[in-house]
């Protein structure tokens, strides 16, 4: 007996399978042998040694190897040129010819298709060919193989183009993906860059001026080594991350908040920004990651629904900051698609898990809700 908690595994698995290319081969068997199987009485009367069971078990197994289609189609090809000799039977051929199509392309399928043609065509000369199923003539038995095998292939080399393009397409979202996930990476730096770097010159800055005023104390040359030190890690980060004197400034922090709103109302959605007093003492660095998060959201409300109302929450939380923004789904999609190449949520992504936060993204209760957390790095 199955348990009850065992049933959303299973059916999880199913969903699964059900999803798979195996699948789709199983399919594709039944469907050859359902159509096949309607020929067993005449198979049974011809002169072939074959009663009706037997006949059946002939055509299951000849099916059968379609499960094989993927990886080796020229083994139901080969098999279905057998049968069409033996039993005199085309359904088959159908079912190899397009998957030979699908699985090996355009040339193999015409040198699958003309091979079949020529061996048809012998067939068709062996005094045991059945001529009242298949023609009596020479040009009404081309009338029929010739299509049936060009048809056949031919879908297979359109249904091959197509998985060509689908996989062409997948890779160039990847690839874009890669791309924006390098770039938030390099902004990133470039971030760090500046907030550090300026950070780094003002204690280098300090450290002088506290080793001026020790002149001659016993602490003047430890200021003096601090200083240097300040000195080395600056530069070292000029080394180390990309610089910034061909770019715009560092991304602003909580003080761009309202701009971005004033921006975003300006395209016609009304923000709701409500900012606890808490997340003002954040670092920079982090406070950049709350507009660069904010940001992209009020871009992707004001593409995917324009005029509807968004609402930002930030706040602290023990020792977390959460982002929340919230906008409702529109009942209908916008008038002209928008322009977007996807990669916006996993810009977001990284920005937050670089920082060692989490970030989810989906619809919920009748809107769209962007939710990250990451830690705040203040003293509780």
């Amino acid at each position: 007996m199955v348990r009850p908690s065992t049933l959303p595994a299973l059916r999880r698995r199913v969903d699964r399978w059900a999803g798979s290319p195996r699948a789709l081969d199983v399919v594709a068997a039944l469907s050859a042998f359902a159509l096949m199987v309607l020929d067993v009485p005449g198979l049974a009367r011809a002169d072939n040694s074959l009663t009706g069971v037997t006949a059946t078990l002939v055509l299951a197994a000849g099916a059968a190897t379609l499960v094989m289609r993927r990886r080796a189609p020229w083994v139901p090809y080969l098999v279905a040129l057998a049968l069409m000799g033996w039993l005199h039977e085309v359904t088959l051929i159908q079912f190899a010819l397009y998957s030979v199509g699908r699985f090996r392309g355009r040339r193999a399928a015409v040198a699958a298709t003309l091979l079949y043609i020529g061996v048809a065509y012998a067939y068709f000369q062996l005094p045991g060919w059945p001529a009242e199923q298949h023609g009596d003539t020479l040009s009404d038995f081309l009338s029929l193989i010739v299509p049936v095998g060009v048809l056949a292939a031919g879908v297979g080399i359109a249904a091959h183009r197509q998985d060509l393009v689908r996989a062409l397409e997948s890779q160039r979202r990847e690839a874009a993906a890669r791309q924006a996930v390098q770039e938030e990476r390099i902004q990133v730096g470039r971030d760090v860059h500046d907030l550090v770097g300026r950070e780094l010159t003002v204690l280098a800055v300090r450290a002088e001026v506290l080793a001026v005023r020790a002149r001659g104390e016993a602490h003047r040359k430890d200021f003096e080594e601090l200083a240097d030190t300040a000195r080395r890690a600056h530069l070292m980060l000029n080394e180390t991350l990309v610089r910034r004197a061909d770019r715009d400034g560092a991304t602003p922090g909580l003080e761009g908040l309202a701009d971005l709103a004033a921006e975003s109302e300006r395209m016609g959605s009304p923000v709701e920004l409500d900012v606890a007093e808490e997340v003002k003492a954040l670092s920079p660095l982090r406070q950049t990651a709350v507009h660069r998060v904010v940001k992209e959201c009020l871009t992707n409300a004001a593409k995917h629904a324009p005029g509807l109302p968004v609402r930002v929450r930030i706040g602290v939380a023990g020792p977390d900051l959460w982002i929340e923004v919230r906008n409702p789904l529109p009942k209908a999609p916008p008038d002209r698609a928008p322009v977007s190449t996807g990669t916006g949520l996993l810009s977001m992504d990284e920005r937050v898990a670089s920082m060692g936060g989490t970030f989810t993204a989906g619809e919920e209760d009748g809107g769209y809700v962007v939710r990250a957390t990451l830690p705040s790095g203040l003293s509780r």
